[in-house]
């Protein structure tokens, strides 16, 4: 069976700009009520103003406050009768910069925003997805969840932990009727880069093969839609994965960092 939007209830983290607003615009169109979380105002408010149809259930917080994340799982539960259809797991931070010279801090922040809070708002939310209509948990991961780079350690560690929690979330879920769908894009033309932390200025991502936020998150919830278990987007992304799959010591040899 398929995951229909119309009328569905979803939950998407990280609405205020990137994958996650193109998704909640995609959502309501749709005909499906979301629950917007963001910890910007403003940029919620914008998103509600920009939507025709469909209805936008804003909640302005950091998920990795247990206070925001139950007022999310109340907003989705009271919208109809307990039930939820889907839950979108995109909120994220990144981190670039060797992980020596880091602080123990830019790794646990990471870690908390892209694998605890999703986890334990994912935890909170599975009655109710049990309850859903053909439900999905969305996980927005990364090529970089596949296959780790350098100066991205933090970045990937979270992504790495977020793969195989789902994989094992899916195994789980599979008898109660809930798909677990994991989406690793590559670099995203978003703002995302905008809000590193503990990041030089100065410092440069390399990439290959970047996406407009709209691209990725129209094939996300085609993703959604099909009820997939897995799709790496972009010839740039699957070349990592795959070409790290069939020649490991190639790739580390390619990806290796020079220093002078």
């Amino acid at each position: 069976m398929r995951w229909k939007p119309k009328d569905a209830v979803a939950v998407v983290t990280g609405a205020s700009s990137g994958i996650g607003r193109c998704l909640c615009e995609l959502l309501c169109q749709q005909g499906a009520n979301v629950v917007a979380v963001a910890r910007r105002a403003e940029r919620i408010a914008s998103l509600q103003e920009s939507v025709g149809q469909g209805t936008i259930i804003p909640i302005v917080g950091d998920i990795t406050e247990e206070v925001v994340r139950k007022r999310i799982v109340e907003a989705a539960a009271d919208t109809r009768g307990g039930e939820v259809d889907l839950l979108v797991n995109n909120a994220g931070i990144g981190a670039i910069g060797p992980f020596a010279d880091a602080t123990p801090e830019r790794l646990r922040r990471v870690m908390e925003v892209n694998f605890f809070a999703p986890a334990e708002l994912t935890r909170e939310l599975i009655p109710h997805l049990r309850r859903g209509r053909e439900s999905v948990i969305c996980n927005i991961s990364s090529v970089l969840g596949h296959r780790a780079v350098a100066d991205k350690s933090e970045y990937c560690a979270s992504k790495f932990a977020l793969h195989g929690w789902s994989d094992s979330l899916r195994a789980e879920l599979a008898l109660d009727g809930i798909q677990v769908t994991l989406i690793s894009p590559s670099t995203t033309r978003s703002d995302f880069f905008d809000s590193l932390i503990e990041t030089d200025s100065e410092q440069q991502s390399a990439s290959v093969g970047s996406w407009p936020p709209e691209r990725v998150a129209k094939k996300t919830l085609s993703a959604i839609r099909a009820r997939r278990s897995e799709v790496i987007l972009s010839f740039a992304g699957k070349a990592l994965v795959y070409g790290d799959r069939i020649a490991p010591p190639l790739m580390n040899a390619i990806l290796a960092r020079r220093r002078p």
